[in-house]
């Protein structure tokens, strides 16, 4: 309880690898609203979704059309869809429970980062931010982009007609810009390559509000807060920023609205100064030592704690930070690139993905507090010598007798309301997706084996060898394919046999190979390989009859 006043540093972050997970070549993560299910794009086109509490995979989804690799994958707010965009300029959404495509659409350029609209129930609204064009809304309803504004025009008052189009025509290049969806899903907030931040309500494609980043460096992400109360931005001046987002939690766009009207002025200084009253700059984060470039940034799922991976070749580092600005841990990996980064909505959590197509899970370390096994149990760091109460050993001690029960048994308890879920922000008569049906493959191939095993160790039992004897079981000279495998078996486990053993098997050259014929030759077999736990058990029987017959020649050798 005292914990975070005895030590201000420390909280609940991760900081060690508890595990990773593995299939094919990993490029993207994504976690749904939960946090129960972990969404990845592999390097192959294909997705697979694991289960994160258990770490099994629930399911996995591959589009035939899509072999590229996979660039971005979104969650749908009630997890319900699935938003994946590929390098083959691809956009396609998915029902995540059925594993069907809804959708898909080709862009002109490659998407880098595609998002779902937090807002709606069921999306078929995405912003996608491509390689070299700007920004745009893709409506997969009825399969048009929109593109949206990366400055801020001339002629404000004067709007001109969106560009909507299957294809975009492609502009002059410039840096890429980064756009995201506010909380509800009512704006875009478009870091452009000037070093400004515009708010755009892209209903109208129209730029309502402008704010410039200190020192001008061109944006390369922005992402918010999981409550919205926070916007995060990453310059090419290798510095973090973040703003405190002063717009109301609920009617943002009309709140916007009033405010331009309210503000007087005309042109980009209007816009400036409707932009000081949406976002107001907090607190920067960067290495004033190496002045490394930073990946992936993001929030934590309360909004405490501040990421960010270090973009240098060869290095698995994660830098985590407080809100107020103190660097309080750094996270040293395997020797692998840093490509992706995501935190868990609820848990102390990171995943990172690195450079090799491994996702690395990393946890807090904890350790074992036997305080809290019982209220009054007390950690001692030595010997105490300890003294008995007078009434320790009374039926009613005296200090259970003075004590009060606080409990007021007459008060009625509330059985019928449903308290809100303070988690979840979304609404209660649409039904979550937060797991997925198991879907168990049988294990046939050891089903199989096992088999086999049983069926050997009862062909090698002393009642088959009698029955062989007894002429009842067939000999292997009447199977081909039982003496090839037969003779497979001793060529795998030939030894050169010493003088004497040679000489007593020339004694005993008949008896012998007929004892391993009636031993080995149990029943015809096909397609199949004999057990090693057969032939182990036959050198075995074999080895003590050579030894016992040899003890008696020589024990007849010595009487002569």
């Amino acid at each position: 309880m005292n914990a975070p006043i005895i030590d201000p540093l420390q909280g609940d972050f991760p900081e060690v690898i508890e595990e990773y997970l593995e299939h094919g070549v990993i490029k993207c993560v994504a976690f749904n609203h939960r946090g129960s299910l972990l969404a990845a794009g592999c390097a192959d086109g294909g997705c697979v979704i694991w289960d994160f509490e258990t770490r099994g995979i629930a399911k996995e989804i591959r589009d035939t059309d899509c072999s590229a690799a996979i660039t971005s994958v979104s969650w749908s707010k009630y997890g319900h869809r699935l938003l994946v965009s590929a390098a083959d300029k691809s956009l396609t959404l998915w029902d995540v429970h059925t594993g069907e495509k809804i959708a898909r659409t080709i862009l002109q350029q490659t998407p880098l980062h595609a998002r779902l609209n937090p807002g709606l129930t069921s999306p078929s609204l995405c912003l996608a931010c491509p390689l070299s064009s700007a920004p745009m809304i893709v409506d997969f309803d009825i399969d048009c982009t929109t593109l949206l504004p990366v400055a801020v025009p001339e002629m404000p008052d004067v709007l001109a007609p969106p560009q909507r189009s299957k294809c975009p025509e492609s502009g002059p290049p410039f840096s890429p810009a980064a756009a995201c969806f506010n909380k509800s899903g009512d704006l875009v907030y478009i870091g452009n390559s000037k070093g400004e931040i515009l708010i755009i309500d892209y209903k109208t494609v129209r730029v309502l509000a402008l704010i410039p980043v200190i020192g001008g460096a061109p944006v390369k992400n922005i992402v918010f807060s999981r409550n919205g109360k926070f916007l995060l931005t990453n310059s090419h001046d290798r510095t973090i920023r973040i703003y405190d987002n002063l717009l109301p939690a609920k009617n943002v766009l009309r709140s916007l609205e009033d405010l331009v009207k309210k503000i007087d002025g005309d042109g980009v200084e209007k816009m400036k100064a409707v932009g000081s009253e949406c976002l107001k700059l907090n607190r920067e984060f960067q290495d004033s030592v190496t002045k490394m470039h930073w990946k992936a940034p993001c929030f934590s799922g309360d909004g405490e704690w501040v990421i960010g991976g270090s973009a240098c070749k060869g290095e698995h580092k994660i830098y985590i930070w407080d809100r107020a600005g103190h660097l309080v841990k750094i996270l040293e990996g395997p020797k692998e690139a840093l490509i992706d980064l995501a935190w868990h909505p609820v848990h102390p959590i990171i995943v990172s993905v690195s450079l090799a197509g491994l996702v690395y899970i990393w946890a807090k370390d904890y350790t074992e507090n036997w305080s809290a096994f019982a209220p009054d149990f007390k950690e001692l760091e030595e010997n105490e010598e300890y003294v008995e109460r007078e009434d320790e050993f009374d039926l009613i001690p005296e200090t259970e007798k003075v004590k009060v029960s606080d409990v007021n048994e007459d008060e009625e308890v509330d059985i019928d309301t449903v308290e809100k879920d303070a988690f979840s922000d979304s609404d209660m008569s649409v039904e979550e997706l937060r797991y997925l049906p198991a879907e168990p493959i049988p294990d046939t191939n050891e089903r199989q084996d096992n088999m086999k095993l049983i069926e050997a160790r009862i062909s090698a039992s002393p009642a088959s060898e009698e029955a062989v004897q007894n002429g009842h079981g067939p000999d292997h000279a009447s199977s081909p394919l039982l003496g090839e495998e037969m003779g497979e078996t001793r060529g795998k486990r030939k030894r050169k046999p010493s003088e004497k053993g040679m000489e007593l098997q020339a004694e005993k050259a008949k008896p012998l190979k007929g004892s391993v014929r009636t031993v080995r030759a149990k029943r015809p077999v096909v397609d199949q390989e004999i057990d090693d736990s057969v032939c182990i058990d036959v050198f075995f029987s074999t080895t003590t009859q050579l030894c016992a017959e040899s003890s008696s020649s020589w024990d007849k050798h010595d009487r002569k």
